[in-house]
């Protein structure tokens, strides 16, 4: 059976927009407090986890779901603003059913969504997904008065998230002697980041902490790292590091203004647990991994796997693998012996752990690793084009694949969402990867 209303990371869309509405939230709150109750044990009432990003549709959805989940018989307790990390670790602490984030992650303000966490902090598999969608296809209905759920409010969310954080850095260090500036895009992590860094003994620099409801990921975090060069530039300071609006993602930035993307920063996390005696059978990035990244974990003396693009997926492959570590580009990075998800404040701790450990800055973390430069070029095609079947495009999509065998790779991908193709060549010489994609793009029937 094919998903409706979930993607690859829960339901997301422009608020005011179907499903992003009052009335779908309140069956969608009703319809999983039925599925979670008819997975319940014997008599237990079922309680889940409300959390949310800075956006100010928040509130709206925030009661929306709030109202579904009462009347199908569910207790609901709010934390407010805190990152989606937090509110999965916070679910599995407080052994609850399930918990919710209100939030959709690096996009601007006018979007929103909801994505669900289990009872273990994981999200939520295919099968919980299609029977949410099989009971919102029913009318929904309400428990009776004595049944009815009840809201509570959790104060010390951010507080218990903001010790969680620190217990994941080694205790026999500290980050005393080290200036940060830390953008939080003026989302989910604004109170709850320069906290972590600040009480483990860093000078803290703070930007991206004003939220307005409408300023998210504008214009600063992880998407637009330009704001947080400038400041670890102007004020002199020793690391940058930008999240996105929920802070599940990480880019960092040196003294002199070189920024440090997921791939580079999965390899120093891979080199550092090696190097401290801790056995990895493999890590896992994506299809966008740079192939360099790729060579250089290999180069390690361990296994190296592609999962398609979404921190899902590369969750799902490393438990399928056994394995702890994993990550994307954009900066989603997994420590899974540290947290159940994706967390961008945990994995900057993990790469602070790793610099003070070996006495190394990044740069030098990373002095073999020579980034192959890639080029991607979105085609708007035309409606009904199976690029597929396209004989001519793809007997040049095999011609650059020969030509880079030993030196590059191709990928070719179409949009879920557009009528766009994604053309991506990477190869050690830049002129010779732009020209590689133009080849290729240049043969797509465009709109």
């Amino acid at each position: 059976m094919k998903k409706q209303y979930f993607g690859t990371d829960g339901i997301r869309g422009e608020v005011g927009t179907f499903p992003i509405v009052p009335d779908f939230m309140t069956r969608l709150g009703y319809a999983a407090g039925i599925v979670l109750s008819k997975n319940a044990k014997t008599g237990e009432r079922c309680k889940v986890l409300i959390g949310k990003d800075t956006r100010v549709s928040g509130y709206l959805l925030e009661a929306a779901l709030e109202a579904g989940f009462a009347a199908a018989g569910v207790d609901v307790m709010l934390c407010g603003p805190i990152p989606t990390p937090g509110v999965a670790y916070l679910t599995k602490a407080l052994r609850l059913s399930a918990g919710i984030v209100i939030s959709a992650s690096h996009n601007p303000y006018q979007d929103n969504g909801i994505k669900f966490f289990s009872a273990n902090g994981d999200k939520l598999d295919d099968a919980f997904e299609l029977a949410i969608e099989a009971e919102l296809a029913k009318p929904m209905g309400c428990v009776n008065s004595k049944e009815l759920g009840k809201a509570f409010r959790l104060d010390d969310a951010a507080g218990r998230y903001i010790e969680f954080c620190k217990s994941t850095f080694p205790g026999e260090l500290n980050l005393k002697g080290l200036k940060l500036v830390v953008d939080c895009a003026n989302g989910a992590a604004y109170h709850t980041a320069p906290h972590v860094f600040h009480e483990l003994g860093a000078e803290v620099v703070s930007i991206g902490v004003n939220p307005d409801g409408r300023n998210i990921n504008d214009g600063c975090g992880a998407t637009a790292p330009a704001a947080l060069i400038a400041k670890v530039k102007a004020e002199k300071a020793d690391l940058g590091i930008a999240l996105d609006g929920d802070a599940d993602r990480l880019q960092m930035v040196d003294a002199t203004g070189r920024l440090f993307n997921g791939d580079e920063l999965l390899y120093v996390l891979a080199k550092d647990r090696l190097e401290r005696g801790q056995k990895l059978g493999g890590a896992v990035g994506t299809l966008m991994t740079n192939l360099a990244v790729e060579h250089a974990i290999k180069g390690l003396g361990i296994g190296f796997e592609r999962a398609n693009v979404g921190d899902r997926y590369v969750l799902e492959l490393l438990k399928q693998k056994g394995w702890i570590l994993g990550g994307e580009g954009s900066g989603h990075l997994l420590c899974l012996d540290q947290h159940s998800t994706g967390d961008g404040t945990i994995a900057a701790l993990q790469v602070l752990a790793a610099m003070s450990q070996n006495k190394k800055s990044l740069a030098q973390l990373l002095d073999s690793v020579k980034i192959f430069p890639q080029v991607l070029l979105n085609v708007k095609f035309k409606p009904g084009y199976d690029w597929k079947a396209d004989e001519t495009l793809n007997k040049q999509i095999s011609k650059v694949e020969y030509e880079l065998k030993d030196i590059g790779r191709v990928l070719i991908r179409a949009s879920g969402t557009e009528p766009l193709l994604r053309v991506m060549v990477e190869t050690k010489d830049a002129d010779l990867a732009m020209s590689s994609a133009k080849s290729i793009a240049d043969l797509v029937p465009t709109a």
